[in-house]
Formats: structure tokens, C-alpha cells, sequence
């Protein structure tokens, strides 16, 4: 019986980490919406001579967070958007509500999104996928003022 499973790698690629470089982004946002970051992703990379390694990036606030998303379709991130609305709606009958009655929602999609993601970067590149873009995700209705911490942990291009 033979199997219809087929793989292939890649040849390894082994790097010293020597440089760690960081910095803040402050992304202005309009209310609950996805902000593309990818660009501010690659530009850090760029301006730290960014090689081989790992861009990390954190979310420095509990009721907003990040993800990798497509960038192609943008009805997506309206369906995104939805199903977030869907699992912890505005009005749940939630306790804490000292900022709002978005306030706990908020909350919530943070704890089932990610406040921090790891991408690989090879050549000084970073290795999304062909529709994949890195998206700060603002949970709350009214603007806020996000500081998300990028950091390239690796070797100099």
C-alpha cells in the first residue's frame, strides 16, 4: 500500500545569535477594526539590519492583541470580527464593566487571540506566508493609543 503523503524541507540553515534589537510601536487606532502592522514588521527588520533569527512581537495592553491573518480577502477580517463578537458579545451579562460595556468583552478576545507572535526571519525577511500579514487586533469600540513591542533576536544581515 503506498502512501499518497509527500514531504520536502528545506536544506538547514544555522545562525549564531549575536544582535537583539528592540523597539516600541505605537499604532493609533479607530476602534474595534484589524490594523495591518506588517509593514511596520518589515521596516524594523530593515532598520536593525535584521539576518537570520526571530521577530517577536508583544501587545502591551489586555484588550487588544495580535494575529497572523490573511491579508488577501477583506472579508474576512469582517468574519473575524463577527466571530469574536459571537463569542464574547457586548452584552453577556458581564461583571466588570468599569471602563464600559465593551470594556470585558475586550478581555476576552485578548485571552482567545495572542498577545504576542513569533515569525521566522531568513535572509532579513520575514517568512509569512503568501496571503499571511500580521494584524493588531483592537477589541475595544473607541480609538486607543496601542504600544506593541517589536524585537529581532539573531544575526546581522
Amino acid at each position: 500500500m503506498s502512501n499518497p503523503r509527500s514531504t520536502s524541507r528545506t536544506p538547514l540553515v544555522t545562525t549564531r545569535f549575536d544582535t537583539l534589537v528592540s523597539a516600541v510601536l505605537t499604532v493609533q487606532t479607530a476602534g474595534e477594526n484589524f490594523v495591518d502592522i506588517t509593514t511596520e514588521g518589515r521596516s524594523f527588520l530593515d532598520e536593525a539590519g535584521a539576518g537570520n533569527g526571530i521577530l517577536t512581537l508583544f501587545c502591551r495592553h489586555t484588550s487588544a492583541s495580535l494575529t497572523i491573518q490573511e491579508n488577501a480577502d477583506p472579508s474576512v477580517l469582517v468574519d473575524l470580527t463577527t466571530a469574536l463578537g459571537s463569542l464574547a458579545p457586548v452584552d453577556g451579562g458581564w461583571v466588570h464593566d468599569t471602563e464600559g460595556p465593551d470594556d470585558m468583552p475586550a478581555h476576552i478576545r485578548s485571552m482567545l487571540t495572542t498577545t504576542s507572535l513569533q515569525v521566522p526571519v531568513l535572509g532579513g525577511a520575514l517568512l509569512l506566508g503568501i496571503w499571511q500579514a500580521i494584524y493588531l487586533i483592537e477589541h475595544r469600540r473607541r480609538p486607543h493609543r496601542r504600544e506593541v513591542v517589536l524585537q529581532f533576536a539573531g544575526s546581522r544581515g
